[in-house]
């Protein structure tokens, strides 16, 4: 049997990234909270389950989420947290039928979240071979939080997320620059910048740093964002038709799923083309 390369992630972990809906129960759909606004429809409480919900688990509008005002729901994305909780950490039971299950599950679900996110960025970092010099450090700190998603749910809501993340957004940072330094050129700095609605059409970002910048409703048609790092970077109706994102470091399914994209759109290899986006 052909031995995997040990400075890339191990194939089970990158399958346990990926939303498994068939193998959870709905969390996203019960546990989370959601407010009347141009992305849902009704109001929900944490907790409850949405009224679109099905004995199944099943969301019976699931065809049609954005012509019935659910949008939002077709850009969440629980990095496989969903799965996790309900298979491996209450072992297939379900939150149905008991209060206590249903109140645990519910507290441990946002948490797995959180981890699963940092996985999956962890993960995308050590398939690049600039950031090579970083991997085993990168292998460290996911295989730490790789364990603790493997506490029970007490164990995981009583986690310090924040330090976590603190962690692995320096880790990612220096990741980051080592990716960005290769492109030999001065790239623009933009972390944090507010760009809503800002004319970008055809603009050179190669390479830039727009970690957590708000480019709501941005027109980025065309734009060159190869090797940009969007680390956290608001995409919700931004306009990507046509734009070039190969290589893009840290870009999410909710991040592109959140955004315009066309069938020019060019995405890095981990990502799908979002369903909704005209072909």
């Amino acid at each position: 049997m052909p031995q995997q390369d040990p400075a890339l992630p191990p194939r089970p972990l990158l399958a346990d990234l990926r939303a498994d809906c068939g193998n959870c129960f709905a969390l996203c759909c019960v546990a989370l909270p959601f407010a009347r606004s141009a992305d849902f429809a009704a109001d929900k409480p944490a907790g409850r389950p949405c009224t679109n919900l099905a004995a199944d688990y099943l969301c019976t509008i699931h065809t049609d989420l954005r012509g019935k005002g659910f949008s939002g729901c077709t850009v969440f994305d629980c990095f496989g947290a969903g799965q996790k909780i309900s298979q491996d950490t209450f072992g297939g039971r379900s939150w149905r039928g008991d209060a206590d299950t249903a109140r645990r599950m519910f507290a441990a679900f946002p948490v797995m979240r959180q981890l699963h996110e940092l996985l999956w960025y962890l993960t995308e970092a050590l398939t690049l071979p600039a950031a090579r010099r970083l991997h085993p450090e990168l292998r460290r700190v996911r295989d730490e939080i790789d364990a603790l998603t493997r506490g029970d749910a007490e164990a995981l809501t009583a986690l310090d997320v924040p330090s976590r993340r603190a962690v692995v957004g320096e880790l990612l940072g220096r990741t980051s620059e080592l990716v960005r330094a290769t492109l030999g050129r001065k790239t623009r700095n933009h972390r944090g910048a507010d760009l809503a609605g800002k004319k970008l059409k055809g603009a050179d970002l190669r390479g830039a740093n727009l970690r957590g910048a708000l480019l709501l409703a941005a027109d980025l048609r065309g734009a060159d964002l190869r090797q940009a790092d969007l680390l956290g970077a608001d995409f919700r109706d931004a306009d990507i038709s046509g734009a070039d994102l190969t290589g893009a470091l840290f870009l999410t399914r909710p991040q592109a799923n959140a955004a315009r994209g066309d069938a020019r759109t060019r995405l890095p290899a981990a990502l799908e083309r979002p369903s909704h986006w005209p072909s």
